[in-house]
């Protein structure tokens, strides 16, 4: 080897460890699991017959609409839930976790929403997910006063079950308006206040 080349070799060592520099961190990045909130544009692309709203809410016509999974599970308190025993009435199907910034930020109007309009045949129903133990998010509902039922999904298990197109698991906090008979009729990937909340419901609410 002459000299010229070893020059050459020793010239290019510093790049090559400068490129894994860079691309070991971008890839450890794309593993660590997060409070991931945005609208459709940044996570699931419209789909499954969703209309992108202006207010950040897809909707699907009456017509277009696909079922909702069948899911059953352990409430936080150890109480078995079965979405298919809410037939009939208007859901609001809640993604969250304690460890979400966002979600907290909601909580407060979900737990006010829930009360007021349960006497209008809309009942909430939470999905409780990636906390590995219920401690957490049982202090969550009793620090915000939230008393409808969560499923707990620690793994988000449950969340793989949506229909392609209607729900991204990554996308926390996600909610998901069940009509009455039992079929995705609008979605939010978002953080909502109770105005929000109620804008989404009430369109599937005056549906007969």
């Amino acid at each position: 080897m002459t000299a010229d080349s070893v020059t050459a070799l020793v010239r290019r060592r510093p790049a090559r460890r400068l490129r894994a520099r860079v691309l070991v961190p971008a890839a450890c990045l794309l593993l660590i699991p997060g409070c991931t909130t945005g609208s459709p544009g940044r996570g699931t692309p419209p789909a499954a017959g969703f209309t992108a709203g202006d207010d950040g809410v897809d909707r699907v016509e009456k017509t277009r609409r696909v079922a909702a999974p069948r899911l059953t599970g352990e409430s936080l308190q150890g109480e078995r839930i079965d979405l298919g025993d809410y037939r009939g009435k208007v859901v609001a199907l809640n993604v969250w976790g304690s460890w979400c910034d966002p979600c907290r930020a909601e909580a407060p109007h979900f737990a006010k929403a829930a009360k007021e309009l349960k006497g209008e045949g809309v009942e909430f129903v939470g999905i409780n997910t990636r906390n590995r133990d219920k401690t957490q998010p049982v202090k969550f509902e009793e620090d915000y006063g939230v008393t409808y039922p969560s499923i707990y999904d620690p793994y988000g298990e449950l969340l793989l079950r949506f229909p392609k197109g209607s729900l991204n698991p990554q996308i926390i906090p996600s909610t998901l308006v069940i009509d009455r008979d039992g079929r995705i009729a609008a979605r939010a990937m978002k953080a909502l206040n109770e105005e929000q909340l109620r804008d989404m419901l009430e369109p599937v609410l005056r549906e007969r």
